[in-house]
């Protein structure tokens, strides 16, 4: 028969310790760092959007002279191109150094290709 009072109670629980942050903690961390780097791209963001109007703007106030240089260098190319064309056709009579070839009075710009 059993003893009086009963059996001791049997221990099946496993009685380890506490190993590591609690589930909630670590969830915690994470939306903490996830946060964090959200708001360096958002000052990324922010940066780099500066950055970009700031390209911007430097390209618009460079385009004057930017053409200012292209027209100085195709009137120096249509010049030195005038001066071949005169020292090439010089022993060909009625020719004028210059006109165009084609009769008409639509203007097409030059085509400068550099090789």
């Amino acid at each position: 028969m059993p003893p009086s009072g009963g059996f001791e109670a049997i221990r099946y629980k496993r009685s380890l310790p506490i190993r590591g942050p609690g589930g909630a903690a670590i969830f915690g961390g994470i939306t903490a760092i996830c946060a964090y780097g959200f708001y360096l791209v958002g000052k990324g963001n922010l940066e780099r959007r500066e950055l970009k109007r700031e390209s911007a703007w430097s390209r618009i106030h460079l385009v004057p002279l930017i053409l200012a240089e292209q027209d100085r260098d195709a009137y120096r190319r249509n010049t030195a191109s005038l001066a071949r064309e005169k020292e090439i056709m010089k022993d060909v009579p009625d020719w004028e150094v210059g006109k165009k070839v084609y009769n008409t009075s639509r203007y097409t710009q030059p085509n400068i290709v550099v090789l």
